[in-house]
């Protein structure tokens, strides 16, 4: 297939051109002296920098301008109503911690949501100039060698999957120990890759993302690339991931089942 998603050249169209803007906003903050990051919490630490803002403000200009019946969700400045029933969800820089540690695995997510779901997404990371995009007509990334279209893994057995998480500890101490269940069964856990992991599990390099207090912003471009790679995303139950909360992300229905057993009995 094309290293393109064609169904609807329009939706494509825009979505890149957001990309495209939020790339070239971002990246001159990346790595710099100058950067300096604000902290969201009054206890503990969610950093967001200029870099997050600047880049959330111009892909909503460009909204506002090419799609300004639709509706926008983002993560820094919130909901802008719309009337055409899609909703544009936007994390300008998803891992905003590896961002100001000048760790490569932060990402820009963009997703078009209907009233079901995410049914388009594309998770860009700007400096490794990797670009994974996932719709009805499939999924298919592109970078500095070249593009190809993107398949999830075919492993059946968790002792034989990878597995990731952004934290340690997951969530709450009851939801590490539902993690820590999954993982003692895994080949292999690593931590710490934000929405990289879900483009991995995508481009079929890991087998499970498991993870908890997400927000839409957070999951929903992840679920459309992923879903449109063969993979299946839920939340720990079994149903809807798309509003956030606990959520795994599997290459395929069987390991899928395996892993949600084991959380759903702890």
């Amino acid at each position: 297939m094309s290293n393109r998603i064609l169904f609807d050249p329009e939706i494509t169209r825009v979505a890149h051109l957001l990309a495209d803007t939020a790339r070239e906003v971002i990246l001159p903050y990346f790595r710099t002296a100058e950067l300096t990051a604000d902290n969201k919490l009054a206890q503990g630490f969610d950093p967001v920098t200029e870099a997050d803002r600047a880049a959330e403000r111009a892909m909503c200009e460009i909204l506002a301008r090419e799609r300004p019946k639709d509706a926008v969700l983002g993560e820094e400045f919130g909901a802008r109503s719309g009337t055409s029933g899609l909703t544009w969800v936007l994390d300008p820089i998803d891992g905003t911690r590896g961002f100001v540690s000048g760790t490569p695995t932060w990402g820009v997510l963009i997703a078009l949501s209907d009233e079901k779901g995410p049914f388009y997404g594309l998770i860009d990371q700007p400096y490794i100039g990797e670009r994974f995009e996932g719709g009805p007509d499939g999924a298919a990334m592109r970078g500095p060698r070249g593009g190809s279209a993107l398949r999830t893994r075919a492993t059946k057995a968790l002792s034989d999957a990878v597995l990731f998480t952004t934290f340690p500890e997951v969530g709450s101490a009851e939801e590490g120990r539902a993690f820590r269940a999954v993982a003692d069964g895994a080949r292999m856990v690593r931590y710490g890759m934000d929405c990289y992991a879900y483009a991995l599990l995508a481009a079929g390099h890991v087998d499970l993302v498991i993870e908890a207090g997400l927000a839409p912003h957070d999951i929903q471009a992840p679920i459309a690339v992923i879903e449109a790679a063969g993979g299946i995303v839920t939340d720990w139950q079994g149903g809807p991931a798309h509003r956030g909360g606990r959520v795994i992300a599997a290459a395929n229905a069987t390991l899928h089942a395996a892993a949600l057993e084991i959380l759903r009995r702890h």
